[in-house]
């Protein structure tokens, strides 16, 4: 009887722990992010569900003779973008993961 009254609040307290991940990965995936290049001479704004929403390249940033300049920044300001989105991930998604085993 004991047993059987175990597993039936582990399994309440999984239920509820599997509610609370899904409204904690709501919310992180209705937050936006902003990566920044150098000087801001472009920003990307993203989703927390790693989706670019907005970018905007100042005009200086933009030299015909020099597109790969142009290429870094975009990178530079997207990477910046998803290091923080990884950052919130973990931060807010990661104490269901810190004691399971094997994670």
């Amino acid at each position: 009887m004991m047993r059987g009254m175990n597993m039936q609040g582990m399994m309440h307290q999984m239920q509820k722990m599997q509610k609370s991940m899904k409204q904690d990965q709501a919310e992180l995936e209705k937050k936006e992010f902003s990566g920044h290049a150098a000087d801001d001479s472009v920003v990307v704004k993203f989703s927390g569900k790693k989706e670019m929403t907005d970018i905007q390249i100042k005009p200086e940033a933009v030299d015909p003779d020099d597109i790969e300049m142009l290429q870094d920044l975009i990178i530079m300001a997207v990477n910046d973008a998803l290091k923080q989105i990884e950052a919130e991930t973990q931060k807010t998604m990661g104490k269901y993961t810190r004691n399971l085993p094997g994670m």
